[in-house]
């Protein structure tokens, strides 16, 4: 018995390893996969893990099945390792291991859309036209048109330059009067943002009135509104009020998809990716299309829309790497703003870490001598997460820094609370706690919705401070007062960040104080840096490998007797 004829379009979509995607035709059964090229392989891929004979397409009546040919880890079918299986339009295949090609399998009937892969093809349809020379030579001259916008998308010239050539090469297929690209602007609403006459000239984008009626209906459909006598068309697009004005006679509207297939709830693996635009030509003349020009047309619509997709692809990419880049730096910069040296202080022994949570945080930590038997040690949350919290925790090291020429603390934390009121549209408060030791253990400290301190002495441990307080930023009315305390040698006092206290484990509990208390448990007379250690150990025990949404800052500061 012969094997069934291909009626049908078949076709490839192979998706490299590295995630490159190119269309084949399958136009002949059996159609071998397989390693290299030696033996039958129609479809050769180069990877050593695929075996030389792999797997075979073979027409069957409606469709095509496909066979294991003896691939060393199998054939698979949307994820089911099969001997032999008729394929469904969308079938993904496989070959059992991870990083290799996957081929996804194309059935459509002759009235679907080509792809602008399938030349070879359209070429056989023109051969089959009859023997009119005007005809042929039309179609070879429109199809020329289609091989000259497919090469462009292999060309270094400007993206405008480029759909500039597809509008004009869509213009002589239709014989139209305007093409135009009509894309989505930042807030979703369509706009013209390029149009060319017939004649190539650029046409002022803002000038132009295209009909709603035919892009949206376009977009609502999914697929290409192409009317050639507006005059015989429905009551919605012919009373058109653009139209009407206009005087058009012939609408062509095809909208632009990029090439993801995303998949539907119910599995649909048809679901249109992305959105980019719309192809929009029209006339004042009654247009007159042959099957032919529908369908480079459509190929002509393909070929931009992976031209859009490709820059937005690319624009993207350039976009997450100046990103990238700015995040490297800023925590550059705040990884610099660290104290260092935090062993150079005569009556203190201290020790300090930052882990952010992102690439930049809001925490920040410091430690500087205000005089030579004073010292200031201070810890700070900027509400909110990125480059705008570490912009603005730059801001307050530097405006705290006014402290070392002698300015007095408590003027200085209300100064910087009236201007970040004043400021209210950057929209972020800051709690701090800061302490000032003098070189007898005598401590001044003012607080700012920042949680108290520990502190461990002679084996216990307590809150420095029990009562609350309003963060920095939320109020002008706020007046911050200072307040004291003796502390005796050996105390110490350990600052710390929400993100030690609001740690979460895999079930949602917390850290909270009581965690970091009974981590201090035992610590007392240990090194400042092992209290840490301790503590760090702690939350990470807690913790159990849970990804944490805030920053987590630590500062450990021991008071020594003056010798």
């Amino acid at each position: 018995m012969p094997p069934p004829s291909l009626e049908l379009e078949t076709a490839l979509e192979i998706i490299a390893p590295d995630k490159s995607r190119q269309h084949v035709g399958v136009t002949r059964s059996p159609f071998y996969i397989g390693r290299g090229g030696e033996g039958d392989n129609h479809l050769q891929l180069a990877d050593g893990r695929i075996s030389r004979k792999c797997a075979a397409l073979i027409a069957e009546a409606g469709g095509y099945r496909l066979e294991d040919r003896g691939n060393r880890y199998g054939v698979f079918v949307n994820g089911t390792k099969i001997e032999r299986q008729a394929l469904r339009d969308g079938d993904v295949i496989t070959f059992g291991v991870d990083g290799c090609y996957e081929i996804v399998f194309h059935l459509e009937s002759t009235q679907s859309q080509p792809s602008t892969s399938d030349v070879e093809d359209i070429l056989k349809r023109l051969d089959s036209l009859p023997d009119f020379s005007g005809a042929k030579s039309g179609g070879l001259s429109r199809l020329n048109l289609l091989l000259e916008a497919t090469s462009l998308l292999h060309s270094q010239l400007p993206l405008d330059s480029v759909i500039g050539t597809m509008l004009d090469h869509a213009i002589m297929v239709t014989h139209a009067d305007r093409g135009l690209l009509i894309e989505s602007d930042a807030t979703g609403a369509l706009r013209v943002q390029l149009a060319r006459g017939n004649n190539g000239e650029h046409l002022a984008p803002e000038s132009l009135n295209p009909s709603q009626t035919a892009v949206n209906r376009a977009i609502r459909s999914q697929s290409s509104v192409i009317t050639e006598d507006l005059n015989l068309a429905g009551l919605d697009l012919k009373g058109a009020e653009s139209v009407v004005i206009q005087g058009l006679r012939a609408v062509v509207a095809i909208p632009l998809y990029s090439s993801s297939r995303a998949t539907s709830e119910n599995g649909d693996p048809h679901k249109r990716g992305e959105l980019l635009g719309v192809i929009y030509l029209d006339s004042t003349r009654i247009a007159a299309f042959t099957a032919l020009d529908r369908q480079i047309l459509d190929a002509l619509a393909m070929e931009a829309a992976s031209i859009l997709d490709n820059a937005r692809l690319v624009e993207r990419e350039r976009e997450r790497q100046r990103l990238e880049q700015e995040l490297s730096t800023a925590r550059t910069i705040q990884q610099a703003l660290l104290p260092r040296g935090l062993n150079d202080f005569p009556h203190l022994a201290l020790s300090g870490v930052h882990y952010p949570c992102h690439e930049v945080g809001g925490d920040y930590f410091d430690v500087f001598p205000v005089t030579e038997d004073r010292t200031v040690f201070l810890i700070a949350d900027v509400c909110g997460k990125g480059i705008g919290a570490a912009m603005l925790t730059t801001m307050l090291q530097g405006t705290l820094s006014g402290m070392t020429v002698g300015a007095d603390p408590v003027k200085v934390f209300n100064h910087i609370n009236r201007f970040l009121c004043r400021h209210a549209e950057v929209g972020r408060f800051i709690t701090i706690f800061i302490g000032f030791l003098d070189s007898d253990g005598k401590l001044e400290y003012i607080k700012a919705g920042h949680p108290s301190p520990l502190l461990l002495r002679r084996g216990r441990v307590s809150e420095l401070y029990t009562e609350g307080s309003l963060p920095l930023g939320l109020t002008d009315t706020e007046e911050y007062t200072s307040a004291w305390l003796q502390l005796e040698p050996d105390d110490t006092l350990v600052l710390f960040s929400d993100g030690v206290t609001e740690a979460q484990d895999p079930d949602r509990g917390l850290f909270e104080v009581a965690g970091l208390s009974q981590a201090l448990s035992g610590q007392d007379g240990a090194p400042v840096e092992a209290v840490q250690q301790a503590i760090l150990d702690a939350v990470e025990k807690f913790t159990r490998g849970e990804p944490q949404s805030d920053d987590l800052t630590l500062l450990v500061v021991r008071y020594r007797a003056p010798r």
